[in-house]
């Protein structure tokens, strides 16, 4: 029997025969998250440790920034409109 336009084969790739059950496509993408996972280059604990203290830093600055303008655009504020 021959294939004929607008009719779908079996299917023959492990993604379509996921598409059958939500259990099977649950574990295929279980799979996939964990082989990617095992590509990605973990930081070392000195690394980790350097990247959160900037990020911390960071955080902190822009907090002290923000806190800075709001305590001046209040200020403001109170002196325009009393």
């Amino acid at each position: 029997m021959t294939q004929t336009e607008g009719t779908k084969p079996n299917a023959s790739t492990p993604a379509e025969r996921a598409k059958k059950n939500i259990f099977t496509r649950s574990a295929l993408f279980v799979r996939q998250v964990i082989s990617e996972l095992r590509k990605v280059i973990w930081p070392t604990r000195k690394e980790l440790i350097a990247y959160t203290t900037v990020v911390l830093v960071f955080v902190l600055i822009m907090a002290g920034i923000i806190a800075g303008l709001d305590y001046i655009f209040t200020k403001g504020v109170l002196f325009i409109f009393g």
